[in-house]
């Protein structure tokens, strides 16, 4: 069954959007344009039996709707990342204007500061205000407005099209419009991520991969991860798929047969997945493990999650079996889920003394740690496959049980 997308958004993006996913052909894509973003609520209700998910073309109208409470199916929207900030840049110095003296709306200001650093652009005279919730037209406005005053700004770039209509008869004024790699990535994400809804797996895996060099077989090699391949701008590869066949594809984040392939033909390789569920949010967490992954040694592979849970992989070269859990090495094992060995060492001694199982409560009194933090352990221990729910355990306690967990260290 062909998926039908709503694409919400101003006219001109929607239309973007639209052209470039047609290229696809994967879904039905249907244009619900804005005259101004104050409208999306509405359009989202009226459309929302039409559909089978939204699809909005920025943060700013995605956010309205969700606060809104009216996002009743799969929803994201396309982030304007770093490479849509870096052409405009280009563009604007192409035009002879002054980008180091530039005010930013919507835009976080750690990627607006790394993209600028990145071009080797000075960055003491730029100011960033990244969006939140209830950020209005007219605050951004006044942003740029009050940029210009205090620190003689000569640029605004915008992020949001009734800001950059007001601004455009005041000063240099430039509207970002996301990549055609950022439409087509959602896109594919949101495909997947709708029509994994039925199968009970909502979430986006986004893996990023980077070779020495090119290499023919991979497209063979991602065949069981179900998804799509395609290039980044820097050379490197961009995986979209679900958490659902990444869990698969991986026996539970347990190992990691695709790294194992590509290190047998490449002196290096370096793997991120990142998982979550947006694909603004997926492709966040990539980079984060990508990074983890290049800082590990030559070879790795990392699957970051919310909740700062990391799972590290290092390649077999020499074509074992992977070894039973609870038969890791300690020092492998505390890699993997990305604890100390001690930690781990601490962990598997109390282990023995709750035959039964143990909980949060049992872990943060053992390691000295915060609840918040025991659960996050376990939840990274669950998710490498050396930990699983057992049931629940009232412990003379109010409220809702705690969870019991089984450890295989």
């Amino acid at each position: 069954m062909t998926l039908t997308l709503g694409i919400v958004g101003a006219e001109d993006l929607v239309h973007r959007v639209v052209a470039v996913g047609t290229e696809d052909g994967s879904a039905t894509l249907l244009p619900l344009p804005y005259r101004h973003e104050s409208e999306t609520v509405t359009i989202v209700e009226e459309s929302g039996e039409r559909v089978d998910a939204f699809l909005f073309t920025g943060i700013v109208p995605y956010t309205i709707a969700a606060d809104a409470g009216v996002l009743t199916r799969p929803s994201m929207y396309v982030p304007y990342d770093g490479a849509t900030l870096l052409r405009a840049l280009v563009e604007l110095l192409r035009l002879g204007h002054d980008v180091t003296r530039a005010s930013i709306d919507t835009l976080r200001r750690s990627e607006v500061l790394e993209t600028l650093t990145e071009a080797k652009l000075p960055t003491d005279h730029v100011n960033v205000l990244p969006y939140r919730p209830g950020l209005s037209s007219d605050d951004i406005v006044a942003f740029h407005r009050s940029a210009r005053e205090r620190d003689d700004t000569r640029v605004a770039i915008t992020c949001l099209g009734s800001a950059f209509h007001q601004l455009e008869t005041e000063m240099q004024a430039i509207r970002l419009a996301p990549s055609r790699y950022s439409i087509r990535a959602t896109l594919q994400a949101l495909v997947l991520t709708t029509s994994g809804r039925h199968a009970g797996d909502a979430q986006v895996a986004l893996g990023m991969i980077e070779l020495p060099g090119p290499d023919d077989h991979l497209a063979g090699d991602l065949v069981t991860l179900g998804g799509s391949l395609a290039a980044l701008p820097d050379g490197g590869h961009l995986v979209v798929t679900t958490r659902g066949l990444l869990e698969q594809a991986t026996g539970q984040f347990t190992r990691m047969p695709i790294l194992d392939r590509l290190a047998a033909r490449h002196p290096a390789v370096h793997i991120g997945f990142g998982v979550g569920r947006t694909a603004a949010d997926a492709e966040s967490l990539a980079r984060r493990a990508l990074n983890r992954a290049t800082s590990i040694g030559d070879t790795a592979g990392v699957v970051s999650m919310a909740e700062d849970i990391d799972i590290v992989f290092e390649p077999d070269r020499e074509g074992h079996r992977p070894p039973e859990r609870g038969q890791e090495s300690l020092p492998l094992v505390a890699r993997r889920v990305g604890l100390s060995a001690q930690t781990v060492l601490r962990l598997r001694d109390l282990t023995t003394t709750r035959p039964d199982g143990l909980t949060a409560h049992d872990v943060a009194e053992h390691l000295l740690v915060q609840q918040r933090t025991a659960r996050r352990i376990l939840k990274r221990l669950e998710r490498a496959g050396l930990a699983a729910p057992m049931g629940s355990r009232q412990e003379g306690r109010t409220g809702r049980p705690p969870t019991v967990y089984s450890l295989h260290l």
